[in-house]
């Protein structure tokens, strides 16, 4: 019994242009579809659906598709400087350092800081424990997005889930953070390759 077959490049005419995608039929129940770190385009197909159905899958997304390359692109836009271990230490210390004021008068104990690569997060709290680990790759990035990231994870002292009082918090100390977030994400390319 067949399993899977060749690969296979297909050309597909959509409402925002040509797309070129991987076609592979497998033992799926499902079509799945995704796009990988290069844009390249790929879809399973159940063995046994026709191919047509696969074409008409990607016309259908092809806004959600063409909208997560455009994504992954401005992931990758912006250039982050090496950083050699001793200044990444040093200035996510310093970063620490210049945040914490703002959530010490709310009773935070100030944490102990650890620092590792992360894949897919710039930071983490650790509440209970009383530390915070900030990702190494935060270090390349500009100073204003340090300040969002520690302060972020300073606040999770006081509220530990990302609900309304979070926001509230956040609101207060940093009225520019959603700014900041927003900026970050032009850096996001940095955690995939830290």
């Amino acid at each position: 019994m067949v399993n899977q077959t060749a690969p296979q490049l297909r050309l597909v005419d959509t409402p925002r242009g040509p797309l070129t995608y991987t076609l592979t039929r497998k033992r799926v129940k499902n079509l799945n579809l995704r796009v990988g770190a290069g844009g390249e385009i790929m879809v399973s197909l159940p063995l046994r659906c026709p191919v047509k159905q696969a074409d008409d899958f990607i016309r259908e997304k092809s806004g959600w598709i063409l909208d997560a390359i455009s994504r992954r692109e401005e992931r990758q836009a912006e250039p982050l400087p090496p950083v050699s271990g001793e200044e990444c230490v040093r200035l996510l210390a310093e970063t620490l350092a210049r945040v914490y004021p703002l959530a010490a008068p709310l009773g935070v104990a100030f944490p102990v800081l650890k620092l590792r690569p992360l894949k897919s997060q710039w930071g983490n709290c650790h509440w209970a424990q009383g530390y915070i680990t900030l990702n190494t790759a935060l270090a390349r990035c500009p100073e204003e997005l340090r300040d969002y990231v520690a302060l972020h994870e300073l606040v999770h002292f006081l509220h530990h889930d990302h609900g309304p009082g979070f926001y509230a918090q956040m609101d207060a100390l940093m009225p520019d953070w959603r700014r900041r977030r927003k900026a970050l994400k032009r850096y996001s390319g940095a955690l995939e390759r830290e």
